[in-house]
């Protein structure tokens, strides 16, 4: 187990600054996520770390040691990427083996690690076949386990589960989950998908632009973002967003928009507000509340069933807000209803920065 520091980290592709000035602080033990939208940096940050691609500026250390300029195989890592880049000829035991053998660890001492990876990711009736004859969650499986036989500092996943069918991501992102707690090794994921990050996650980084928009706790992340980015880029569907400013007297401060205003005196503002200040107010779809007695009334433009719940989008000002509604639905496509916001849980941002309040 290491800690992973990385100081004033640039990495650049010819004139192409892809990240600039990044500072990150990789907890030992701790299971980060590293979450944001295609070409954010997240995947090169990643490889940065392992080596596989050259800093143009900063520092990178692993447990301590500067591995800025280290070649990846010393870097005391083990790292599993979205293929599964598995030897075809060769067996699930010698996929696994491989880089041990190649690095001339006694014999023994790989048949022990096999042995025990093998089991804890449920391959050890496998070990005798060729990857053509596992399925895909199988493959994958090897691939992990390929990473875990190095015994390695630091292990690095690079969208593992994304060439995954939904029901095989869920199993496997549940064994990964129990592979942490039973291991408390360093890792470091790369994904897009909000539901790894939320599940996998004690810390989640959120990119966007090669930069750092947030670090935090999931909850934490998902209650209070940092900016409309954060905002909207976390939660499925996202957070609903309605424009509108801000009313400051000397006993309340009101959000006032178009048919509403709202009495937001108890939010916890960072700076004191100003009066007519343009912000952007933000509630997630669990917290807008379809009530007969609701002070706003808004018409259903589309309902989507998922299971357990429905998704229930209202044409309401002139755009479309989601609910989250369970149980039976009493009402139909472009039937008008009343809904509430829980004030309570609404996010602030200013307008012009897009930073919250």
């Amino acid at each position: 187990m290491s800690s992973v520091s990385i100081r004033k980290l640039s990495v650049r592709f010819g004139a192409t600054e892809v990240i600039k000035d990044l500072d990150l602080d990789v907890i030992e033990s701790e299971f980060l996520v590293l979450l944001g939208p295609s070409g954010c940096g997240k995947s090169t940050l990643l490889h940065s770390i392992a080596g596989l691609i050259d800093a143009s500026d900063g520092r990178i250390e692993i447990g301590g040691q500067d591995m800025t300029w280290v070649d990846p195989t010393d870097r005391r890592i083990g790292m599993v990427f979205q293929s599964y880049a598995l030897y075809p000829t060769m067996t699930v035991e010698r996929n696994m083996s491989f880089g041990l053998r190649i690095s001339g660890t006694p014999k023994a001492e790989i048949e022990r690690r096999v042995k025990r990876v093998a089991e804890m990711l449920h391959l050890a009736p496998l070990l005798q076949r060729k990857p053509a004859q596992l399925s895909g969650g199988q493959r994958q499986r090897v691939a992990i386990g390929r990473a875990l036989v190095r015994e390695a500092a630091v292990f690095l996943f690079d969208e593992p589960l994304s060439n995954l069918d939904a029901k095989l991501r869920a199993e496997l992102r549940r064994e990964l989950k129990l592979l942490h707690k039973h291991l408390r090794s360093t890792m470091i994921y790369v994904t897009h998908d909000q539901v790894e990050a939320m599940t996998l996650a004690t810390r989640i980084v959120v990119m966007y632009a090669g930069k750092i928009q947030q670090i935090g706790a999931p909850a934490e992340v998902y209650e209070k973002p940092e900016n409309l980015f954060v905002a909207g880029f976390l939660g499925a569907p996202a957070m609903n967003f309605l424009h509108g400013t801000l009313k400051v007297a000397a006993d309340s401060i009101r959000f006032e928009s178009v048919g509403m205003t709202f009495d937001v005196s108890a939010y916890a503002f960072r700076t004191p507000p100003s009066n007519g200040q343009a912000v952007v107010l933000g509630i997630r779809p669990e917290n807008l509340q379809l009530r007969s007695d609701g002070a706003l009334q808004a018409s259903v433009s589309l309902i989507e069933p998922m299971g357990n719940h429905h998704v229930v989008w209202l044409d309401f000002a002139g755009g479309l807000f989601s609910s989250v509604v369970t149980g039976a639905l009493a009402f139909g496509v472009d039937a008008p209803v009343r809904f509430t916001l829980e004030v309570g849980q609404v996010s602030l941002f200013d307008r012009a920065s897009e930073q919250r309040l």
